[in-house]
């Protein structure tokens, strides 16, 4: 997991009162996670859901990722009621920023090989998330060569695991964050 610590040329996102460990993670997740998070409700991922439900992440998403959520609840394959739907999408809604579709950013990102990711790429880029949580193959094949790592990490369901405390585990060294995941695995501090 070598590719998953943060470069911390980003600054660290504000601290809201309260908030022990530090400032909040803001972490973009991308549609088949969310199905995880909020459908699907024997996920192994839950930690992840109870993170961003406990303020120790901020979820972020934009009217296309918005869209597109919406879009494959209604999938036949998953036989979500009209309800269930509602259920599933507001949910997340309460809990998730809504990030301005326009460009925060100069920053060139590399096109990812299925045009329909892009959005995540650049949810992630202007609103300053600090990971990007995927399982998708053509999102995780951007690690290659640290090329986003100035920007956010993106990271498996998985990784993204290893940073929330569990009752089984102690929390990572350092806090819990990216930047202190990539202290743990490259033993460089940000």
């Amino acid at each position: 997991m070598s590719e998953a610590g943060l470069a911390c040329e980003q600054p660290p996102p504000p601290s809201p009162e309260g908030e022990q460990a530090g400032a909040t993670l803001r972490v973009t997740f991308d549609t088949n996670v969310l199905l995880s998070l909020f459908v699907f409700a024997d996920s192994r991922f839950a930690p992840l859901r109870s993170a961003v439900e406990a303020g120790r992440w901020q979820a972020l998403t934009s009217a296309p990722c918005l869209a597109e959520f919406r879009r494959v609840l209604a999938y036949p394959l998953f036989a979500l009621s009209d309800e269930q739907q509602a259920a599933a999408y507001d949910a997340y809604l309460g809990l998730v920023k809504v990030v301005d579709d326009t460009p925060q950013s100069a920053v060139t990102l590399p096109k990812c090989r299925d045009k329909d990711d892009q959005k995540f790429l650049e949810l992630a880029r202007d609103g300053l998330a600090h990971c990007l949580v995927t399982a998708d193959k053509a999102l995780l094949r951007l690690r290659r060569g640290q090329r986003l790592a100035h920007l956010f990490q993106i990271l498996t369901p998985d990784e993204a695991l290893e940073l929330t405390p569990a009752p089984s585990r102690p929390p990572p060294r350092g806090g819990g964050d990216c930047c202190s995941l990539r202290s743990s695995v490259t033993g460089r501090s940000c």
